[in-house]
């Protein structure tokens, strides 16, 4: 067995909803039933003993074969390790034993790790070798819990998916951006996008956040910064002992010595902070116990009494091994994603023993407790117990005030008092300490008492109710006029006011100015424009390579358009042999429609209106022909049905109807071009889908000029010595069907047409482009493509010359090498009332090309 490819399908895809990771794997004859490996499956679970049943119940498992062994040990390892996964399939091609198997996974690192564990595992039970299962076990929980989300971060994006709105990781750390385009928001851990750079150099200055605090009447301990130990004994004599010594800008109570009442501790103190900063303050000690109240926008919405970590006695074991049964509490873990962390037996915990008069092997006695730490913090040890219901009113206007004052949107102000069920001043308590980027831990899970949803409060914060920072997003798929539909549909979108982004096949845009090129018509162009935040709206060429590649960019879309599916696309290609290959594949759009949204389906084309069936949403369909059956039944249904009548394209919905003449349509001229008819109802109908005034969809399509700037490429047409010319990038056979359907509708003395063909095509395709345009056109210039695509010198153009055999009306056949030079041929020989047919390769080198012999006259 042997894996020869590894994608990650980082949205919803061929196979499912879930992100996945998709291995190509090859197996030998006998490897393609394990019933021909004698011992292989009782070796197998000797090793992985949790390893699930190969076939559903009732199924004949002699014809498992190891590609499928390989999809459940990866399911399950991951399942093992305590990742959330589910889904996985095995398919075979129509290569003998090759096999495209995808299974599910929460964190990407982990699926390729799981599916190279898995691997590992098979092959250790073909070899009868060892398999270190826990090893392996270990390695996945390790690597989730180091790329997975923290605690704090992950509920707030839990509360977010629990919502509707989506997420996306920036970072490998915890920078998650919510929403798209211009209803975006971001979040770095417990730290909203809105928070100010200066509140949170506040918050770090402890100093300054006591001044600030004092000032808005909120108590604080007296204090102030100290240049040296020296410096701290004498302001520790000003205010009055015992006092507390930290680093001036620390966080997590790290360097932090409270309780200190002596010389000796002071500079024992001041030298612990040092290690964690040069600036150092001292102020005084409050007595009680230590809260963090949890403030988020103007509200108080979780509040913890926070205990340092600590042993109690039993009067027969060690501190150390009273530490080491604490430890052993499953609660608590190594980092931030259990609910406790172990306790930290270090040499802080011993000075803090020593003060207390013990040892690391001293006995205590029992009931005695023993505290192992200054600080309360949970990152070292400590406890929290949930006391938001006892906060009294006046302690949560203080903690309001305090954020406030501070400037955060999201604060943890940490108080020391006796209580929180009266006022701190009655106590002679204070605030001691506000934090920008608070953990959220000790209110998400308590030690003791009840978690609080502060997860759900930051959400609410960023998005009112009823957000779900979404913009409309509309996909575009097909075999032929994806980009003029696309460019349509975002002009009409712009005509409405939205700014609008927009990836195809010849760049990103934004605003119409193009800020990438080349092919962007994959996942990744269409991530980077959701990631824009002046983007009110999006339209996205949705290419089947990016599908196969990456999966979607969205997980779902507001429209999703298929406009055809046609011969020549590709097929062959990555194991898709057939149409209803292809179509399964195009209609990955479909099925990831929002069940408020629409899918718009041309229901001319059998196997595109088939794809209803698969939609959560609605459906908008289209075609020219209002007698067509697909479009009566939907029209006697009351649904959305577009059509032309009467040389006006009509759009119906139950008693409503609107009609934009076709000669209000330039790009259809007049209506004569039937391919552009239909462009052009698919991108109305995605228009009106989405939501756009029908005003607007007017002077949209009224101003849609289909040139060579606005839609390069697409049919434009010039005019060249009298001669009729008309660039297109017709690539296969549909496409060439449909140009030459509509230049027949063009007058003309004499026809000539430039071709080639792209090399990865099937040979019938290529041949197939020429056998049409021998029909139609007088003279053909076939010309070799710059990139052959894996075919040698001279094949493609051999093919498209095969096609020709017989041609009924072409009289003249030339072979040029270079486009720019087959371009000159055809123009060299145009008269005044000929038409000419480009089908360009290079298309904006080729328009330019034009351009120039145009302007040359």
């Amino acid at each position: 067995m042997e894996v020869i490819r590894t994608r990650a399908l980082r949205g919803p895809n061929l196979w499912s909803h879930h992100t996945a990771v998709e291995v190509i794997v090859s197996c030998a004859a006998d490897e393609q039933a394990i019933v021909r490996l004698p011992g292989f499956e009782t070796r197998l679970r000797g090793r992985f003993p949790a390893l699930g049943a190969l076939q559903p119940t009732g199924h004949d498992a002699d014809s498992v074969p190891l590609a499928r062994v390989l999809e459940l040990a990866a399911l399950s390892l991951q399942a093992q390790a305590g990742c959330p996964v589910t889904f996985s399939r095995t398919t075979p091609t129509f290569e003998d034993g090759i096999y495209q198997t995808v299974v599910e996974y929460s964190e990407e690192a982990v699926g390729r790790l799981a599916m190279q564990l898995a691997e590992g595992l098979i092959n250790a039970a073909l070899a009868d070798t060892p398999f270190d299962l826990d090893g392996a076990l270990a390695e996945l929980r390790d690597l989730d819990e180091d790329v997975r989300l923290g605690p704090s971060t992950g509920a707030i994006v839990a509360a977010a998916v629990a919502r509707d709105i989506p997420f996306r990781r920036l970072t490998e750390g915890s920078m998650v951006m919510f929403g798209w385009g211009s209803k975006q928001r971001r979040i770095q851990a417990a730290e909203m996008d809105s928070t100010g750079a200066i509140g949170e150099a506040i918050a770090q200055d402890k100093e300054l956040t006591k001044k600030l605090l004092h000032a808005a009447g909120v108590p604080v301990p007296l204090g102030r910064s100290v240049a040296d130990a020296d410096d701290a004994w004498a302001a520790a004599l000003e205010i009055g002992l015992p006092v507390v010594v930290k680093p001036k800008d620390g966080n997590q109570g790290k360097g932090v010595t409270v309780n200190i009442n002596s010389r000796e501790e002071l500079a024992q103190a001041f030298d612990v902070a040092r290690e964690f900063r040069d600036d150092i303050m001292v102020e005084r000690f409050l007595p009680g116990n230590d809260y963090r109240l949890l403030v988020i926008g103007d509200k108080l919405v979780a509040a913890a009494r926070r205990e340092p970590p600590q042993v109690v006695g039993d009067g027969v074991h060690s501190v150390r091994e009273l530490v080491r049964q604490v430890n052993a509490d499953p609660r608590r873990g190594s980092g931030h994603s259990t609910s406790l962390t172990k306790i930290r037996f270090d040499d802080i915990a011993l000075a803090r023993l020593a003060l207390q008069g013990y040892e690391a092997d001293s006995v205590p006695p029992k009931g005695q407790r023993v505290i192992l730490r200054n600080n309360a913090n949970l990152s070292t040890g400590g406890t929290a117990t949930d006391v938001t219901d006892d906060v009294h009113p006046e302690v949560a206007e203080r903690a309001v005030e305090a954020a406030r004052m501070i400037g955060l949107d999201i604060c943890g102000v940490d108080v020391v008092c006796d209580g929180v069920l009266q006022p701190i001043e009655q106590q002679r308590g204070g605030v001691v300490e506000v934090n920008a980027a608070p953990g959220l831990r000790m209110h998400l899970a308590p030690s003791y008492g009840k978690g609080r949803a502060v997860g759900e409060a930051i959400v609410n914060t960023m998005f009112a109710e009823g957000e779900d920072g979404r913009i409309p997003v509309v996909a575009v798929t097909g075999t032929n006029g994806k980009t003029t539909t696309v460019r349509l549909i975002a002009h009409l979108l712009t005509a409405s006011g939205l700014r609008t982004g927009m990836t195809n096949t010849d760049g990103v845009y934004i605003e119409g100015r193009r800020t990438d090129s080349g092919d962007c018509s994959g996942p990744r162009s269409a991530r980077n424009v959701l990631l824009h935040p002046d983007v009110d709206a999006a339209v996205f060429e949705t290419a089947r390579g990016g599908v196969l590649r990456e999966g979607l960019a969205f997980d779902r879309c507001k429209v999703a358009v298929v406009t055809n599916i046609g011969t020549g696309d590709h097929l062959g290609l990555n194991y898709i042999t057939t149409l209803e290959d292809l179509a399964v594949l195009k209609r990955v759009i479909v099925q990831n429609v929002a069940a408020s949204g629409f899918a718009v389906l041309n229901a001319t084309d059998p196997i595109v209106a088939g794809m209803a069936a698969n939609c959560r949403g609605k459906v908008i369909f289209f075609g020219a022909d209002r007698g067509h059956p697909i479009i009566a039944t939907h029209l006697a249904q009351g649904k959305r049905t577009l059509f032309v009548d009467g040389g006006q394209l009509v759009a119906v919905e139950g008693e409503q109807r609107h009609a934009v003449a076709l000669d209000q349509v330039p790009i259809t001229r007049n209506g004569a071009i039937g391919f552009q008819v239909e462009n052009v109802m698919a991108a109305v109908a995605a228009a009106w889908g989405v939501g756009i005034s029908w005003d607007a969809i007017r002077l949209g399509l009224k101003t849609f000029a289909n040139d060579s700037d606005n839609a390069p490429g697409r049919f434009n047409v010039f005019d060249y010595k009298g001669a009729t010319l008309i660039a297109d990038y017709g690539h296969n056979p549909d496409a060439i069907l449909a140009l030459v359907q509509a230049v027949e509708t063009m007058p003309a003395k004499r026809r000539s047409v430039v071709i080639s063909g792209a090399g990865d095509r099937r040979d019938e395709d290529i041949r197939q482009q020429t056998e049409i345009l021998g029909k139609a056109f007088d003279d053909v210039v076939l010309y070799q493509d710059q990139c052959q695509r894996g075919r040698v010198d001279g094949e493609v153009v051999a093919l498209l010359r095969a096609g020709l055999q017989g041609a009924p009306r072409t009289s003249h056949i030339d072979e040029i090498n270079g486009e720019f030079l087959a371009i000159d041929t055809a123009l060299a020989r145009l008269g005044e009332g000929d038409l000419c047919l480009i089908l360009v390769d290079q298309v904006e080198e080729a328009l330019a090309h034009i351009a120039k012999r145009i302007a040359e006259g």
